[in-house]
């Protein structure tokens, strides 16, 4: 055994791994072989120290700003970012929508157009498909947070920051780590992993471990807690009433446990928290005594702090013509997302520099921070994305199986276990779909397996005649399955159905039918009768990922091992699942 270490290192020497190690050693297998950010952070770097020493103030500022791009919004506005690349040169870009392949090649633009390289960003709380076409979608944190097996959600790291990186990115502004405690809350949701702080932070922690072991930056959201309100803050500044205590101990317990565990980067939310900061109508996002005195000085925070879009009403409200971004910058945040005017800014904070409000220790601090992320991220050697074959390297077999198993780890059986067993594929079945027009994967896949069967479908606008002529037709069969659907692009709180619908599904849950329902857990609050039905299925979304899965449960074929991750109501309490 003493000669186990000088052979690793003689056969490292011969395969040239002292220098780059290839990916598959920077997985988890591995993860001691590469220092995380954070340990970066602290080593002496002469890349850094080089790029830095070449930059004159205003330059130094202008790293501090990220812009957005499209690739979907034409050659006009792609030229228009091109220009601010050159011209003002920031320090990267948060892309939204567009496509893999178009994005790489537009990457590349941008990228020889920089002097110093550009960290490219963007939001992928369910990886490339929150803003790109053509790519996946993994379940919403809600699904996920329903799932018992971690190592799922870690390995969808890994797969989420591959797809990051064949495209040219570097961070995922993400996970979402808010505690999501109010069924109301109208913009995190089914985002967050749920209610549970525990819960929350253990999920969070699987799906940043396996991005930051691939080789991925990460930004934790929203500091210090956005599950708690009913206000959007992209519309308004929302307003926390909770005592310092009640914060400490819930809101901010999933941020404190993850940057122990040495996360890269934190993103501010725009919340009004008077026992925090009492200035009046001041965003967190603002708040020197939040993101300094809380996030970096109590938590002992030495990463990336990033500002959520200043373009936001809610730092906007009471904060304009570029004040925000100034003041944003004092607060302590290292990164300001999406300037309403980014040259504007820049102006403004080199003004503020020359007056004393700013000291250029501050600008230095928080640009050694991102070139440091630029040079952990592999940016110190030039290179270009490959723009061929795009589409498959992002839609990869084994991408798409785990998502598969991620869909069907989640879904949650809230009643009627054994009930289920009694279901036999020969006996007259009746499948309906409520909610949708069209015949659903749903019912095609029930289809295959319970031969003698006839499919209905309801729109979310079906009326009592509609309803009437269903139940008409359905009297003389032997079993009785029903999916609901929440159609929407996301699926919020407030799905629409009929009162004569949600009339249907009350009877029929007295009637022994089996439901599948493919939205928010917290739409079951709004569809009474559903307690006593002798089957309830919660897949949590529209995807056909869920409803091939509800499907298998149905047919006896999947076991189900998901956990409701919120409470509704007395009927449905968090952690319900048999």
């Amino acid at each position: 055994m003493k000669f186990k270490y000088p052979i690793l290192v003689f056969i490292f020497s011969l395969t040239g791994l002292s220098a780059v190690f290839p990916q598959e050693l920077q997985s988890s297998k591995l993860p001691s072989l590469r220092k995380s950010y954070i340990e970066t952070l602290s080593s002496p770097n002469p890349w850094v120290d080089s790029v830095f020493n070449k930059l004159n103030r205003r330059q130094k500022i202008a790293q501090l700003f990220f812009v957005r791009a499209h690739t979907d919004m034409g050659k006009v506005f792609e030229d228009s970012i091109a220009k601010v690349v050159k011209k003002e040169r920031i320090g990267g870009l948060v892309f939204f929508q567009g496509g893999p392949g178009r994005q790489a090649i537009l990457t590349n633009k941008y990228q020889a157009l920089a002097r110093v390289p550009l960290l490219i960003t963007s939001d992928g709380e369910w990886g490339l498909g929150m803003r790109l076409d053509s790519t996946i979608s993994y379940p919403y944190q809600m699904a996920l947070g329903a799932v018992q097996n971690k190592e799922l959600i870690y390995k969808m790291g890994l797969e989420v920051a591959k797809d990051y990186k064949r495209i040219g990115m570097h961070m995922n502004l993400a996970p979402d780590v808010d505690v999501n405690n109010n069924p109301k809350n109208p913009v995190i949701n089914y985002r967050s992993f749920g209610e549970d702080k525990y819960n929350v932070t253990a999920k969070a922690s699987a799906y940043m471990n396996g991005m930051q072991d691939g080789g991925l930056l990460v930004s934790l959201k929203h500091f210090p807690g956005h599950g708690d309100t009913d206000v959007d803050s992209h519309y308004d500044l929302p307003k926390l009433p909770f005592s310092k205590e009640r914060l400490d101990s819930l809101e901010i317990y999933p941020f404190r446990e993850l940057i122990k565990e040495g996360a890269a980067g934190v993103m501010i939310a725009h919340m009004n928290i008077p026992a925090l900061d009492n200035t009046p109508n001041m965003p967190s996002t603002l708040s020197k005594p939040i993101v300094t005195g809380i996030l970096k000085e109590e938590l002992g925070f030495k990463g990336i702090v990033i500002s959520d879009a200043m373009g936001m009403k809610g730092v906007l409200k009471y904060f304009k013509d570029g004040e925000a971004d100034v003041m944003g910058i004092i607060a302590g945040n290292d990164i300001l997302e999406l300037s309403e005017n980014s040259a504007r800014a820049i102006k403004l904070v080199r003004r503020a520099v020359r007056e004393g409000r700013i000291p250029m220790e501050r600008i230095d601090e928080s640009v050694k921070k991102i070139l440091t992320a630029k040079y952990w991220a592999g940016l110190n050697v030039k290179d270009t994305v490959n723009e061929n074959n795009v589409f498959a390297e992002v839609n990869r077999p084994e991408s798409k199986l785990l998502l598969q198993q991620l869909a069907d780890a989640s879904v949650t059986l809230l009643r009627g276990k054994q009930y289920l067993k009694t279901l036999a594929a020969q006996k007259r079945t009746v499948i309906i779909s409520i909610g949708t027009p069209q015949v659903t994967t749903f019912q095609q896949e029930l289809g295959k397996f319970y031969k003698n069967s006839i499919f209905y479908t309801l729109d979310k606008t079906a009326n009592a005649n509609a309803v009437a002529k269903v139940l008409k037709e359905i009297g003389n069969f032997d079993q009785v399955i029903i999916g609901i659907h929440d159609t929407r692009t996301r699926p919020g709180n407030g799905m629409v159905l009929t009162a004569d619908l949600k009339m249907l599904i009350k009877s029929m849950a007295e009637k022994n039918a089996v439901f599948a329902l493919f939205a928010n857990p917290y739409n079951l609050a709004a569809l009474p009768g559903l307690e006593n039905s002798k089957v309830l299925l919660i897949a949590y979304q529209k995807e056909d990922f869920m409803q091939r899965a509800a499907a298998s449960v149905i047919k006896n074929q999947l076991t189900t091992s998901g956990k409701l991750p919120v409470a509704v109501n007395t009927a449905f309490k968090y952690g319900d699942g048999e």
